[in-house]
């Protein structure tokens, strides 16, 4: 029972660090906008709430003397999993933050880049947040106050993820993976896939295929930010 209420409570978790990559993709591009920022915002606080929820029920789990060996290796890889999807969400809110300073909502300071990108986002932050439509606040604000709480909240998740390594000692290179590398990405690749590949937005049966984008379109984008930035 503990097993699969883990491995439930970190796809949780996965599925909506998955979608706040999308969000963070979109920013800086002409998709950004208010509501965007706002996704962002809701769906980051969601992925640390899953995030302390796991790391509780993990971290009980690891300190449990009585369990199995066997139980044992599969909660450790577990563990890994978790610490993973914390680095991918550090690492997005550090880019969320960088970005949204550098192209901010209310006092443009530069233009909007054009990436091929076209839509909204509203149904990536939906499935996030597990709800049929996404309700805004219409803070006007948002893209400027909600940078000082992202700062702060990249502090606390750099300061969880210390104290989980000091909580639990779990070495990642001895734990045993299930599967092969790569596996998951050969069982879901399509024949017909350009070598570019696309990436499809969370809600893919409620986004037309102008809603889809490229690598190459984020490549171009973060070639451009780079470009600007110099």
């Amino acid at each position: 029972m503990g097993k699969e209420e883990c491995k439930t409570m970190l796809d949780a978790l996965n599925k909506v660090t998955a979608c706040y990559r999308h969000l963070v993709i979109a920013l800086g591009s002409t998709s950004d906008s208010q509501n965007l920022r706002e996704e962002l915002k809701k769906t980051r606080k969601k992925a640390q709430e899953l995030a302390v929820a796991n790391r509780t029920k993990l971290t009980t789990l690891l300190k449990d003397k009585t369990i199995s060996k066997e139980d044992r290796a599969e909660y450790e890889r577990l563990w890994v999993l978790f610490s993973s999807s914390m680095e991918l969400l550090e690492v997005d809110m550090k880019r969320s933050l960088e970005i949204g300073q550098d192209f901010p909502l209310k006092v443009p300071t530069r233009h909007l880049i054009q990436t091929g990108m076209t839509g909204n986002t509203n149904a990536v932050a939906a499935r996030a947040m597990s709800v049929q439509n996404m309700k805004y606040e219409a803070d006007s604000n948002i893209d400027t106050a909600d940078l000082r709480d992202l700062q702060s909240e990249i502090t606390q998740v750099s300061q969880m993820m210390e104290e989980m390594e000091m909580k639990v000692q779990v070495a990642p290179w001895a734990v045993v993976a299930k599967q092969e590398a790569g596996a998951e990405l050969k069982s879901n690749m399509s024949v017909g896939n350009s070598s570019v590949g696309v990436i499809s937005i969370c809600g893919l049966g409620k986004l037309t295929r102008g809603k889809q984008f490229t690598f190459l379109h984020v490549v171009i984008k973060f070639a451009i930010f780079l470009l600007f930035k110099c």
